[in-house]
């Protein structure tokens, strides 16, 4: 899938579904919250939400403290979503619409978290420029909080496949400049009450 297929894709669902009718939502950003707060260090950490759609993470992080937040998207439709709930709270967000296989990180980030956006990337040439951009992205002794589908996950989600993976697979993918620090089985349960068993991987930068 080409990146402009990508965001053709990501547009619709966000123009056309609310939020309790994608699968993805959560009302608690747990436990990506949670994650992020063990690695931050400060509340002052510059953090990154890569694939952040209308994701009420940023709301969780506001609330909780930090200011230096970034959340990109390739659906300005789902960002658009965002603010507009934020209103002004959000305003020192900064908002970035684009592709995280062609999006050029402007600084390294103390925290880079991905829920589910890298286990959209089954085409090795994709995967290889995403991880071109976390290298970039993460300061040295920085984090990445990265989130896919487990072994046992789904196969597909909002009609795309998807590549599923362990703790070990996905460090192993991302290469030896991460190191994997801690991991974490989780079972998200979407708005119609269904399962999905997903991975959480926290690496740090070395």
């Amino acid at each position: 899938m080409t990146a402009s297929d990508r965001q053709s894709h990501w547009q619709t669902v966000y123009l056309t579904k609310g939020e309790q009718q994608v699968s993805w939502s959560q009302a608690d950003p747990q436990p990506s919250l949670r994650l992020i707060e063990s690695v931050a260090g400060s509340r002052d950490a510059a953090i990154v939400d890569v694939g952040g759609g209308a994701s009420r993470l940023v709301d969780a992080l506001l609330k909780d403290g930090f200011h230096a937040l970034a959340v990109l998207d390739i659906s300005d439709a789902a960002l658009a979503s965002a603010r507009e709930r934020l209103g002004e709270a959000g305003k020192g967000v900064r908002w970035i619409v684009g592709d995280a296989t062609i999006w050029q990180p402007e600084q390294a980030f103390d925290v880079w978290h991905d829920r589910a956006a890298f286990h959209f990337l089954v085409d090795e040439a994709d995967r290889a420029s995403y991880l071109d951009r976390l290298h970039r992205g993460v300061r040295a002794g920085g984090h990445a909080v990265i989130a896919t589908f487990a072994l046992d996950g789904p196969e597909k989600c909002s009609g795309l496949p998807v590549q599923r993976y362990d703790p070990a697979s996905l460090g192993r993918t991302i290469g030896p400049a991460f190191e994997l620090i801690a991991q974490e089985p989780h079972r998200h349960v979407t708005p119609w009450g269904a399962t999905q068993s997903f991975q959480f991987s926290v690496l740090r930068r070395l």
